[in-house]
């Protein structure tokens, strides 16, 4: 894929990311802690999965950097989520996208058909996202 195409997919990314943020804000009240969990876990997991996959497919020579950069993505991104909620919520949201922030990128050089991979991968994202609005329209 193209730098600029892998880099518009990271905006998107970002600008979903933060739109959902937004309306979590609005509708925290009527979300239980266990949505709460799920949430800040899956979001930042999928922030540091999907930057990491997209940013060492853009510049495969800074490992080290990539690999804090999206760390520190998926640390912030869960801690956030999980701050809307509780302590417990922020924790799990934390160490969750350190965790996948850590590995991402060793995903992400290891793929053999990058673009497939990159697609299902916000396939699953989009899944997550509508499984959690479901779910938060049914709490």
């Amino acid at each position: 894929m193209a730098k600029i195409t892998i880099l518009l997919i990271l905006y998107v990314d970002v600008c979903i990311a933060l739109g959902f943020y937004s309306y979590l804000r609005r509708v925290k009240k009527i979300i239980g802690f266990q949505l709460g969990m799920n949430i800040s876990i899956v979001m930042g997991g999928m922030t540091a999965l999907l930057s990491g996959i997209l940013l060492i497919q853009n510049y495969p020579f800074h490992f080290t950097l990539i690999t804090v950069i999206t760390t520190l993505l998926g640390l912030t991104t869960g801690a956030l989520f999980g701050l809307l909620f509780d302590y417990q919520t922020f924790v799990s949201g934390l160490t969750n996208g350190v965790i996948v922030g850590l590995m991402s990128p060793m995903i992400g050089t290891v793929i053999e058909m990058p673009s497939l991979f990159i697609w299902f991968v916000h396939a699953f994202f989009v899944l997550c996202l509508i499984t959690i609005f479901v779910s938060i329209k049914r709490s």
